[in-house]
């Protein structure tokens, strides 16, 4: 199936479900069963499917890469990240501090944006925005010329302020956690770009349109998406959240173990997330 049928599976319903990738479509560098084959299912239904990632850390390119490796044929433009969001907050010609990965650097650059690693930076440089997600790199030297660039100035943008990031050996510390120091050393309360916060509402509508389900691992972010963009929320126990854990804001609509068993559900009749 090319990718035109990616976006738009001819006679079909036309609904978009949004995707967040870690813990749903995989979990580090293992794709989690059944995800991709019950994704390709609901393409051929006809629906619209996009992915939205708070994970900042990997460039577009890897990513698009990764979903294929895992059968799937994204279009480009269906893929949205919190690094995307997060560059939206900043104005060509400004000049940023990173602390996280390449995915943030590369969507400054797109934007216009000097994108200067944490890495690189000297003192007395001088930075519009500090921009801060996970960051598999992160050590005291880097967290320091965070907290120092925004100490003299520059704007505290997170690209999410996720507290974990789920992995098949259990979650590590999330690009909320990088964060949290950053604005504890600063004292300076961040402007957070990802899901589920208002320039990723924008983000998503500005590309999708309308947006019928979410389906995500995390009620505070997939869920809370949802609610902003007026969708329904799916929620799938295979990242961060798991049986037995107790009352959610917002609760989801639907409840499912994995992406396989809300796909199988919904295409057999037994669940009307979709309509």
């Amino acid at each position: 199936m090319g990718r035109d049928a990616t976006r738009h599976a001819e006679g079909g319903t036309g609904k978009c479900w949004l995707f967040d990738l870690d813990g749903v479509v995989w979990l580090a560098d293992e794709p989690i069963p059944g995800a991709a084959d019950a994704i390709s299912r609901l393409v051929r239904s006809g629906r619209r499917v996009a992915y939205f990632t708070n994970n900042s850390a990997a460039r577009r390119v890897d990513h698009l890469d990764k979903l294929r490796r895992c059968g799937l044929e994204p279009d480009d433009r269906d893929l949205l990240s919190s690094a995307e969001a997060a560059a939206g907050l900043c104005q060509p010609g400004e000049r940023a501090l990173v602390l996280g990965g390449a995915g943030i650097r590369e969507a400054l650059g797109a934007r216009g944006v000097e994108a200067v690693d944490a890495s690189a930076a000297r003192r007395g440089d001088g930075f519009d925005a500090v921009v801060v997600g996970i960051d598999p790199a992160l050590d005291a030297a880097r967290l320091a010329a965070a907290v120092r660039a925004v100490l003299a100035g520059a704007r505290l943008l997170g690209t999410n302020d996720d507290a974990t990031f789920p992995t098949p050996a259990g979650p590590l510390a999330g690009g909320g956690a990088v964060l949290a120091a950053v604005a504890y050393g600063s004292g300076a309360t961040p402007v957070v770009a990802g899901k589920p916060y208002a320039p990723s509402v924008a983000l998503a509508t500005r590309r999708l349109g309308a947006v019928d389900v979410v389906v995500g691992d995390r009620a505070s972010t997939d869920g809370a998406l949802a609610r902003g963009l007026g969708a329904r929320f799916a929620l799938v126990l295979s990242g961060v959240t798991h049986r037995g854990h107790g009352p959610l804001e917002p609760e989801p609509d639907v409840e499912a173990r994995d992406v396989a068993e809300l796909v199988e559900r919904l295409l057999s009749g037994s669940s009307d997330v979709a309509g």
